[in-house]
């Protein structure tokens, strides 16, 4: 059962006027649709700049969209206003790339993990210390924490807090946002351990965002690549490491750290990422891709089904 659609999905943002008083916009998501099951976690990866975040921030409803819509239990979040919002608010969750700032310095982790108790009355008033508790045990935390402040804590016992401000709401989603990303190799290991046994024990559904392949292969069951604001290649985890289509996914897939002996090395994927305010025709990976060929500077390759994935590329068209 899908928990969220996402449809056609756009958000550009107006940039300056060129030279001729015509507006420019920069595409940061361009039509995107994909859909989170009950239970699941759905990875995006890809490089900075491809629109993660800002897809993020539409599926949370923190921004509005350009066009296309995300659809939650059957309805547009769009339409949503007075209890149902509420509603949504409670059950799509989000845990952000940077602990301490996400973190109000002047609250301590009692009233941090209780406010969202307050907010959506959730429980009583006497019965908010036992469930703060509770709720710091899941993250590996004890109750003699409960009167200190976000500066008095590592970065990974911040990023434990922040889960368990996400968990205090029973939410039915959670949206992650690089949340390994601020945090020492060591602590990823601890914190994504927390992540999957959470997700396991309560049947949550993730919206994983990261550029750490190793980890989205780890926990995720889906996962979407993402270039400048679109989706290029689709498909279940175990099958896109095993066996990338797109010629970017097969590049990324190489550029994650290995020891190899020099003479299976593989080439570094050359150049930048084109600005989102000025995306060459055709297919946007085109002028760095090793595999182009005559249509793909003139032609954008539609996202279509082949075998066992999508994927939007003439090599496979």
């Amino acid at each position: 059962m899908d928990l969220i659609d996402v449809i056609s999905l756009r958000k550009y943002f107006p940039v300056r006027k060129n030279l001729f008083g015509k507006q420019e916009w920069l595409k940061a998501v361009d039509g995107i649709s994909f859909s989170i099951k009950d239970g699941s976690v759905f990875a995006l990866v890809g490089e900075s700049g491809s629109g993660k975040s800002t897809l993020a921030r539409l599926v949370l409803r923190l921004i509005p969209p350009t066009s296309g819509k995300i659809v939650f239990q059957g309805r547009d979040i769009q339409t949503l206003s007075g209890s149902l919002l509420q509603v949504f608010r409670q059950s799509v969750q989000i845990i952000f790339q940077d602990p301490f700032a996400s973190l109000n310095p002047r609250m301590t982790v009692f009233d941090t993990l209780s406010e969202p108790l307050k907010i959506h009355k959730i429980i009583k008033k006497t019965e908010r210390r036992d469930k703060v508790i509770s709720l710091l045990n899941d993250v590996g935390m004890e109750a003699d924490v409960l009167n200190r402040y976000p500066h008095e804590f590592s970065g990974g016992q911040r990023q434990r807090i922040c889960i368990a401000r996400a968990l205090a709401v029973s939410p039915k989603v959670i949206v992650a946002d690089e949340p390994l990303s601020a945090l020492d190799v060591s602590i990823q290991a601890q914190i994504l351990n927390i992540l999957q046994k959470l997700q396991k024990q309560m049947q949550i559904s993730f919206l994983f965002i990261s550029h750490d392949l190793r980890v989205v292969q780890y926990l995720s069951d889906e996962v979407a690549v993402m270039y400048l604001g679109k989706i290029v290649e689709q498909a279940k985890t175990d099958e896109l490491f095993k066996n990338p289509y797109h010629p970017y996914t097969t590049e990324l897939l190489s550029s994650v750290p290995k020891i190899i002996p020099d003479s299976e090395k593989k080439a570094i994927l050359k150049g930048d990422v084109p600005s989102p305010i000025d995306i060459p025709p055709g297919c946007p990976f085109h002028p760095r891709c090793p595999r182009r060929f005559e249509p793909c500077d003139k032609i954008m390759p539609e996202l279509k089904a082949t075998d066992d994935r999508i994927i939007s590329c003439h090599l496979f068209n």
